[in-house]
């Protein structure tokens, strides 16, 4: 006899899981039914190849065509997800390489809702100049240097497998309405399994385990025990739970401001290491590009931060001593 007691957690779970991606899903539409239309409406107007142009210098330092700064310019002022239609719409057209691709997805993780995020920073304590200018800067270096290296060692090179696609003989409005939602339908479907994937390993312990591997490590990259847990937990799940546990840890005084500020600057370069990662896999990003070289990066980036945050301590400490 089947026990209910057993299926009842199990069924709640299923509900939590479809609720969750509907609403999503809703939050996603709204916002990325918008970006697809004033795409069309720019590809109609022939006003892509001129947007294309104006950031063909930038995108072309990363490898990347012109056009693919419309996908980057949508994940920077909305999210992820939005980019993810936008590249839809035109990555099918561009013969992108695996390299490419991975490439997109990384500037993306790095810099993506920064209107939203950078909000979040402020109010944990940190400024949106600097926090702003490593997200941007940060994502640029390090989608130029993922470049070189994929160009220099003929890395990933291989024509990138695409889920999105146009058919070739889309030319009435209703056809490429009905490409758009089988695509809108691809990222719901995405949306749903990483879900499930993330209850899945939070319930194993998987998540723990990451956190527990982390933390003994940043306090080597200049942030003191305090802010290891708060940052680990950022790293994983995103910038909204880190920066609201630092929003809670300043108001009792437990992290100092160099604490804060190297939580946010890790955070900002590597955060939603699981949830982000699998969407960008997903769209055909590669693991060693999208996660390990951009963890790698982060974590070289906030070395070097460290070091000149000593260098600037000492300096400051000399003057004063020598003003007594």
């Amino acid at each position: 006899m089947i026990n209910k007691s057993h299926i009842t957690p199990f069924l709640n779970q299923v509900k939590d899981l479809f609720s969750e991606t509907f609403s999503t899903a809703i939050a996603l539409l709204q916002v990325t039914i918008p970006a697809i239309i004033i795409t069309k409406i720019l590809e109609e107007l022939g006003l892509v190849i001129y947007i294309s142009r104006g950031l063909e210098p930038i995108m072309g330092l990363m490898g990347l065509p012109g056009s693919l700064g419309l996908v980057w310019a949508t994940g920077i002022f909305t999210t992820p997800l939005s980019a993810m239609a936008v590249f839809a719409a035109l990555a099918p057209g561009l013969d992108l390489s695996a390299a490419q691709v991975t490439v997109v997805c990384s500037i993306l993780l790095i810099a993506h809702s920064l209107p939203i995020e950078m909000s979040i920073s402020k109010r944990a304590g940190a400024g949106l100049l600097p926090i702003g200018a490593l997200r941007l800067f940060g994502a640029l270096a390090y989608g130029m240097i993922l470049h070189w290296i994929c160009s220099s060692t003929g890395l990933w090179q291989e024509p990138a497998q695409l889920l999105f696609s146009v058919e070739p003989g889309d030319k009435t409005l209703a056809q490429w309405s009905l490409t758009q939602l089988h695509n809108l339908g691809l990222i719901i479907v995405i949306i749903f399994c990483i879900m499930s994937i993330m209850r899945l390993l939070k319930g194993i312990g998987f998540l723990s385990l990451l956190e527990r591997g982390l933390k003994p490590v940043l306090p080597f990259f200049g942030m003191t025990h305090r802010a290891a847990p708060v940052t680990v937990v950022g790293m994983i799940l995103g910038i909204a739970y880190g920066g609201a546990l630092i929003i809670k840890e300043t108001t009792t005084g437990a992290m100092n401001r160099r604490d804060i500020f190297s939580s946010l600057a890790l955070m900002s370069l590597s955060h939603g290491l699981i949830e982000d990662t699998l969407l960008m896999m997903a769209i055909g990003g590669k693991l060693g590009g999208i996660l390990w070289g951009r963890l790698i990066f982060s974590l070289a980036v906030l070395y070097v931060l460290a070091r000149i945050m000593d260098v600037m301590h000492r300096q400051r400490n000399n003057i004063e001593d020598n003003n007594i």
